[in-house]
Order: structure tokens, then C-alpha cells, then sequence
């Protein structure tokens, strides 16, 4: 969904808003906080809210889309130059890994936003969409549906980021753990031993998380 075109000021508001959410919702879900918290946090008028969101629940898909977007931005960043899509859906992973053990905290508010983003037709997920498609249409996968692919990898990402998050551990036992789920995603999926060495084998691995460490933050 594209974000109406907005005056400077209005951008500034809404800005602050989706900010003041980011910090509150990482202590507690959206529906534990009152917009009169939303709006003393953001230093804005409670008319303001509802100038940009027609209830909480709306907010909260604006704060997990802004987090998935930027989350995006890293898998694009990781995925650069790569065409093979059993490599590109690996990348995607390895991004999700990287992100939250950088950004813990937008990564607990991503988990408590209400959300439509792990459907299979939504906007954000195109790029994974497109790159299961190929995948199954050049053999490197097997998979009942599209929707059950993205449910699938998405829920694979996303349970991977939340053990991150909640284990507090620090590069080499992320990187550990993100090796152990790559091979059982990629299982999952239907790729065979060989693919799944080929794309997301230890050396290929380590090499592109490192290279996520120091990525541009959007």
C-alpha cells in the first residue's frame, strides 16, 4: 500500500507518532497502551492520531510496516547482484538474523504490531513471492501453494528473530543458530543436500552475515 503524499508538517506528526510507538511497544503490546500515551510520548495533540489512523490497530500495522520495510531494505541490500532465487530466499534469512541482533527492540515491536504482512499477496512480499515462484519453476523447491511457501518462510524468519531477540546471544551463536534454521527452512521447502550446501553452506553463510554488519541503516 503506497502512503498518501503528506504536507511537510503532517509528515513531521505522523513521523513522531510511528516514533513514540516504536519506543512504548517495546514494554508493551499496542492494545496495553492508550493514545493519550502515543501522543504525550510524540508531543502531539490526540486529534493529531486521528488525523493519520483511524484506531490502534491501524497504527500498529503502520509501525510493523515501517519496521518490515526497513527490514526489506537489508534483504535487498544482501540479495545485490544475486539472481539464483534458492541463494536470494537464503539472503533473505540471513538478513532477518542480521536485523535482530542489531535492532532487538524494533524487532520486539515488530512481533507485538498487529499485522496483514505475511499474507501472500501483500505489496512487501513480492520479492519473496517472486523468488519462490522460480524456485519451484526451476525445481529447487517443492511447495503445495504460493501462500503456503510465503506462510511458510516468513513464520521460519520470523520464529528465528524472535529466539534471537529472547536469547540475547551474541554473533557466532546467532550465526550458529541462523545456519541450523537455514537447512531446516530450506529442507522444509524441498531442496535437496546438495542446493542447500550450494546456498547456504557455512562459508557462504558467515561471509554474507558479516557483510550485513556494517549496512547502512535506512
Amino acid at each position: 500500500m503506497t502512503e498518501p503524499l503528506l504536507s511537510p508538517r503532517a509528515a513531521r506528526t505522523r513521523s513522531a507518532l510511528l516514533s513514540a510507538g516504536m519506543e512504548l511497544m517495546v514494554d508493551r503490546p499496542v492494545d496495553a497502551i492508550a493514545i493519550d500515551e502515543f501522543v504525550a510520548s510524540a508531543r502531539v495533540a490526540k486529534g493529531s492520531f486521528f488525523n493519520h489512523f483511524k484506531d490502534k490497530r491501524e497504527y500498529a500495522n503502520a509501525i510493523a510496516r515501517e519496521i518490515r520495510t526497513e527490514i526489506e531494505y537489508w534483504v535487498g541490500t544482501i540479495n545485490s547482484g544475486i539472481t539464483d532465487p534458492l541463494e536470494r530466499l537464503a539472503g533473505g534469512m540471513i538478513a532477518a538474523a542480521a536485523y535482530a541482533l542489531a535492532r532487538p527492540q524494533r524487532t520486539v515491536v515488530l512481533a507485538r504490531s498487529f499485522n496483514g504482512l505475511s499474507l501472500g499477496d501483500h505489496p512487501i512480499n513480492a520479492g519473496l513471492l517472486r523468488d519462490l515462484r522460480d524456485a519451484a519453476n526451476q525445481g529447487q523447491i517443492h511447495i503445495p501453494s504460493e501462500q503456503a511457501g510465503v506462510l511458510y518462510w516468513l513464520g521460519s524468519c520470523q520464529t528465528l528473530m524472535g529466539g534471537i531477540v529472547e536469547g540475547a546471544a551474541g554473533h557466532e551463536a546467532v550465526e550458529a543458530l541462523l545456519m541450523q534454521m537455514l537447512e531446516l527452512g530450506l529442507r522444509g521447502l524441498g531442496a535437496d543436500p546438495a542446493q542447500i550446501a550450494r546456498a547456504a553452506g557455512p562459508p557462504t553463510v558467515k561471509g554474507r552475515f558479516a557483510s550485513l554488519e556494517g549496512a547502512p541503516r535506512q
